[in-house]
């Protein structure tokens, strides 16, 4: 799951028992020894545990496809127990379900408790390293000999994960049969800086009333003002139940700005027709629940701010149960900001801003491409490479991939970095959901969703059924 930062800097094998996670959904917990360095031959024996869950209870006849989750900036079993998706086609097809944790998230640390503590350890997280690491994975669950080659490997994911899925079709299309590339942002690296928050406008203006983004506009100046006094900080800490008392105006106009920024970007991901727990947990509809306590015509700010904190804990405190308003991140601890940060401040390159005025419901904030990479070498001791992720796996030159369905809700700000089109390229596959929230395709049935989300998942299994008939019409290798 990406998550939009502010752009001052912005994610020997043995088995445990079959237990059922956090939600419904049983597997298996296998670690595997990998390279900490797949691409030097001078630490090649320096290894680490990799974290990935199995089932292969669907696998009846012992020749199923393999579903591959290519894991996200976060922890594997959340993400397995939220793409329900491939647990509800896994019996179909009787295939094995595999859910692999991204280096440095999780508990897949290369170098346990001190793995965020230097820059050289944090330079092992790459997205090159991580999808080497699947190929690992891979190589050991699905063997292939000299004459027959192993199952069919279908890569699923959603967000970064839907990235990592598409890149690993193009880079190891010799173990990937297909992938189902969920709101996977692959063009964001080169896409207009405001597309994000545009999107993200027009959302909160559709779903309950234009009012509520115009609403929004306007609390960043009432905040600000109220954040001036003594009074006004007094008045915005008993309000708002800060966990941490802020003492000084750039509590709010940093801490808490760039918190109630990130939580309108959570609210359009997640916003599901139903009940979820992903980031928050949260109502069905979730913007527009936000959006119906913060529609009115309100006649000063201490009013406008008062009807914002009642629409921000639909997000913050929906179950009743924090004591507390923790601004430091908004998002479930399962998710790994710090690692995003970092990828973020080296290969995940992706533009951010505002143009405010009307154009957006935020404040107008430009992309300062100096002071993100100054931020980042101030941090972390490094500094992006703005071109790398482009370069590496082509942006959005797809001319020769195959076997991909990029799919995007376009109620997703999100989509605005996704593929849309395919051009000539007949081998790719373009699925787009109008009231799709991010990566909803993906998730569990559910009797809410609308008619293009069951349509999509419908596209989805067509395209792998008929991958997996390719990939089996040849089951000898050739050899030269």
């Amino acid at each position: 799951m990406l998550r939009q930062y502010a752009p001052s800097i912005l994610l020997a094998i043995f088995a445990l028992s079959l237990v059922p996670a956090q939600g419904q959904y049983a597997f298996q917990t296998k670690y595997l020894d990998v390279p900490l360095d797949h691409f030097s031959y001078v630490n090649g024996s320096v290894t680490f545990k990799m974290r990935y869950l199995i089932n292969d209870t669907y696998n009846t006849n012992g020749n199923g496809p393999i579903l591959f989750y290519t894991g996200n900036e976060g922890d594997i079993e959340n993400f397995a127990q939220n793409t329900g998706f491939m647990w509800e086609i896994a019996p179909k097809l009787k295939a094995t379900l595999l859910f692999a944790e991204h280096r440095f998230y999780g508990k897949t640390m290369p170098f346990g408790n001190a793995s965020y503590d230097s820059p050289k350890h944090l330079g092992y997280l790459t997205s090159e390293q991580a999808l080497a690491d699947f190929a690992d994975l891979l190589a050991v669950i699905n063997p292939s000999n000299r004459t027959v080659r192993g199952r069919p490997v279908i890569a699923f994911g959603g967000s970064y994960g839907g990235m990592l899925a598409a890149w690993m079709r193009i880079k190891y299309p010799h173990l990937i049969s297909g992938a189902i590339a969920s709101s996977a942002p692959i063009r964001q690296f080169d896409t207009d800086c405001g597309v994000f928050n545009q999107i993200l406008t027009s959302v909160f203006s559709v779903a309950y009333t234009r009012q509520c983004s115009l609403n929004i506009a306007k609390s960043w100046d009432a905040l600000k003002n109220a954040s001036s006094s003594a009074d006004g900080l007094k008045m915005l800490n008993d309000k708002f139940k800060f966990c941490s008392n802020v003492t000084k105006a750039e509590d709010i106009t940093d801490t808490f700005f760039d918190y109630l920024t990130d939580v309108y970007g959570n609210l359009a991901m997640i916003n599901y027709p139903y009940n979820s727990t992903f980031l928050a947990p949260v109502p069905a509809n979730p913007v527009m629940e936000f959006c119906s306590r913060l529609a009115g015509n309100y006649t000063n700010g201490t009013e406008l701010i008062n009807q914002l904190q009642i629409a921000l804990s639909i997000y913050s405190n929906y179950t009743g149960q924090a004591k507390c308003l923790n601004i430091a991140s908004a998002y479930d601890s399962n998710m790994g900001d710090a690692g995003w940060e970092f990828q973020a401040c080296t290969e995940m390159w992706m533009p951010m801003c505002s143009q405010g005025g009307g154009k957006d419901m935020f404040p107008k904030k430009d992309w300062d491409e100096k002071k993100y990479s100054d931020d980042c070498f101030k941090k972390f001791g490094v500094r992006p490479n703005k071109n790398v992720a482009m370069t590496i796996y082509g942006g959005e030159y797809l001319d020769g991939a195959s076997n991909i369905v990029f799919s995007n809700g376009l109620m997703d700000p999100w989509s605005g970095g996704g593929v849309l089109r395919s051009g000539s390229n007949t081998n790719i596959k373009i699925v787009l959901i109008p009231e799709g929230a991010h990566h909803i395709d993906l998730r569990a049935e559910n009797e809410n969703d609308p008619g293009s989300v069951r349509a999509a998942r419908q596209v989805h299994l067509q395209n792998i059924q008929l991958w997996v008939k390719q990939f089996r019409k040849t089951t000898k290798r050739s050899y030269f």
